[in-house]
């Protein structure tokens, strides 16, 4: 096989560039390890930053959006029994929605189905070869069948624990990573949410967050330890910990319960690597780049990322050289340490830290004040949380 781009990964960043690839006239084939259903049945992130939006829209992918998802004008800070609205909207003018990353994946395959072009799930035995060459190669089995493609450019959009990074040789990418040391145990409800907008809550007992998926379907988390086990959390003790955590000072809860759908611990890290290249091969996404959820930046920035590349490769097809893919990786990185610094912040503002000393508490909630009541302080938060200009070299 032979194809412009060899794309190993199906999630939201090696779909969203095999598109804006297509609609540049630029030929990829994507491998995914998944079937396809449980690549449309992934639970992932729900908020998408403002550029995300535009540019699913701008691309012929906003219908359904449009339809099914939610705009947010605004979060709301809750500490010391009081809940604080930031006004997103009358900030900085831009919105955040609420949109299953899932969702996304559903509309990206749809598209690229209804295109015809090389989509292939369930692919095994995937490796990466002659990275460095301007020919590289992926070797795979597929339907039982061995084959290689060659390829220009491989763009590597397999997550975390995907072969593309592994693939690079030792000692080459820098690494820089942090684990937290708390987690987020999540559920799924068949509830309505606790508010038309997320509320982010700082308790002593520690943070909770109640958001959603829709207008029936409310997705909460509370802080737990990293090693908790989910069976230990009955449905009652999860209801009455939020509850706990979001009440007002009388005492009063938002929280709407229901039944519990679904139940997980989702670890909090930060990871980054540099360069997110080497010879050929792009990492974008998770492959390159783990953030805490606080921030809300995860699938935002592999879509970032995508931009970039996509732009870069378009560059070098119409015969304009590889300055811009050069570039790529320092152009992705500006954005990326930004969103890490803000989605570190935002777990440092919200989260009780074991151990912790009564100093400590106390600078905690009066930077909470201070953001509250600084409209300096507020608009800092806004323009970080519905995404920052896109740097693109």
């Amino acid at each position: 096989m032979r194809t412009q781009v060899g794309i190993v990964g199906a999630g939201p960043a090696g779909l969203l560039l095999a598109h804006l690839l297509h609609r540049a006239g630029i030929e990829s084939v994507i491998l995914e390890a998944k079937s396809r259903q449980h690549v449309e049945e992934r639970i992932r992130a729900g908020l998408l930053e403002q550029g995300t939006v535009d540019i699913l829209t701008e691309t012929g992918l906003g219908d359904r959006l449009h339809r099914e998802g939610l705009p947010h004008e605004g979060i709301e800070l809750r500490f010391d029994g009081q809940g604080h609205r930031i006004d997103l909207h009358g900030l900085t003018g831009r919105r955040v929605m609420i949109y299953g990353q899932q969702e996304v994946v559903k509309d990206l395959i749809a598209a690229r189905l209804a295109q015809g072009r090389p989509l292939l799930f369930e692919v095994e035995e995937v490796a990466l070869h002659d990275l460095d060459s301007d020919c590289p190669r992926i070797t795979f089995r597929h339907g039982g069948a061995e084959t290689m493609l060659h390829c220009d450019v491989i763009a590597g959009c397999d997550g975390f624990h995907g072969i593309c990074r592994e693939a690079i040789p030792a000692g080459v990418l820098k690494i820089y990573e942090r684990a937290y040391p708390f987690a987020w145990l999540g559920i799924l409800a068949a509830a309505p949410p606790a508010s038309h907008e997320l509320i982010y809550a700082r308790h002593e007992r520690g943070f909770a967050l109640a958001t959603m998926r829709s207008n029936t379907l409310a997705r909460h988390y509370i802080q737990c330890r990293p090693e908790e086990d989910v069976a230990a959390w009955s449905d009652d003790r999860i209801w009455a910990e939020l509850h706990a955590r979001m009440a007002d000072r009388d005492g009063h809860s938002p929280i709407k319960e229901g039944p519990i759908l679904q139940k997980g611990v989702t670890a909090m890290r930060s990871f980054v690597v540099e360069p997110m290249r080497h010879g050929r091969l792009f990492l974008a996404g998770d492959a390159a780049h783990i953030v805490p959820p606080t921030g809300a930046k995860g699938m935002n920035l592999a879509v970032a990322d995508i931009i970039v590349l996509a732009r870069a490769l378009e560059a070098f097809y119409r015969g304009r050289g590889m300055a811009l893919l050069d570039a790529y990786s320092a152009t992705a990185l500006r954005r990326v340490w930004k969103a890490q610094r803000f989605s570190w912040w935002m777990t440092s503002l919200l989260h009780r830290f074991d151990g912790a000393d009564p100093f400590e508490h106390k600078v905690q909630l009066a930077e909470l004040d201070y953001v509250c009541s600084s409209a300096a302080a507020s608009l800092t938060l806004a323009e970080n949380y519905v995404g920052l200009p896109l740097e693109t070299g």
